[in-house]
């Protein structure tokens, strides 16, 4: 048994640094999913940022949350994408020739998905301390932000994964999961829900994204935008990541072992 497992995580660990060395090959790609939440943070900061009040202090104690979620969803087109091109290419057969198992090759893509969003997330929480951005948590809250930040991921990972396998072409793949980088806007990341069309409001107030920001800015600021506790936030974001995560990795084992079956 000890043996099976010593193997299972060698094989896990080729596939991630396969995957880690392909993002690294893909420079434009990589140094998109960096670039761009530090481009939207001076964007909404420094041009839109004068014009939002949204009753809590500076722009940027606000908004860094919701790019922190922004991030994971554009992480996500990029996974389902990988995910997508793997199972049209063929690399999958080859896998399945050698003695490697077939939970590795997800594994490597959804702990490449991690590290790269990882490295995202401390990106923009390093830009939003140098525009202002002020927490005033101590390091539990900041230990409790960075586990709900690791769920989210994960989970959202976990999906474009599935989405990946369930779509047939990296292009599909990839339109896909445009609407997991357009609900953040719908949410409470850029402004309160209550300065949204009516018709809005309970949509931004009542969704996963939502639950997760106000839990990080909770954590953070002491404060949600919402007005609810932060411990109930807290427990909506957890049940809602947790739901999305078991459901996803059903999904895509089972698409992977249909995909895969001889």
């Amino acid at each position: 048994m000890t043996a099976s497992y010593a193997l299972a995580l060698s094989d896990t660990q080729v596939m991630i640094t396969r995957c880690v060395r392909r993002s690294l090959r893909d420079p434009e790609a990589f140094f998109t999913a960096l670039m761009l939440p530090v481009v939207l943070m001076l964007l909404f900061v420094y041009i839109f940022g004068g014009a939002i009040n949204t009753g809590h202090g500076g722009y940027a104690d606000y908004v860094v949350p919701g790019l922190i979620v922004l991030c994971a969803g554009f992480g996500a087109g990029t996974t389902a994408v990988a995910v997508a091109t793997d199972m049209s290419s063929g690399i999958v057969d080859r896998f399945r020739s050698m003695p490697i198992r077939g939970s590795a090759i997800l594994s490597g893509h959804i702990v490449a998905s991690l590290a790269r969003n990882l490295l995202a997330t401390a990106l923009v929480i390093a830009v939003g301390l140098g525009v202002g951005w002020r927490p005033d948590a101590n390091p539990a809250k900041w230990a409790a932000a960075a586990a709900m930040i690791v769920l989210f991921i994960l989970a959202m990972s976990w999906l474009a994964a599935a989405f990946g396998l369930l779509l047939r072409s990296p292009e599909a793949a990839n339109a896909a999961t445009f609407v997991l980088m357009f609900l953040p806007y719908v949410s409470t990341a850029f402004v309160p829900a209550r300065t949204m069309p009516a018709v809005l409001r309970p949509i931004a107030a009542n969704q996963p994204f939502t639950a997760v920001i106000e839990t990080m800015r909770g954590l953070w600021m002491g404060h949600t935008s919402t007005g609810a506790a932060v411990g109930h936030e807290a427990w909506l974001a957890v049940a809602c990541c947790a739901g999305i995560l078991v459901a996803s990795f059903a999904a895509a084992s089972w698409l992977f072992r249909h995909r895969t079956a001889a």
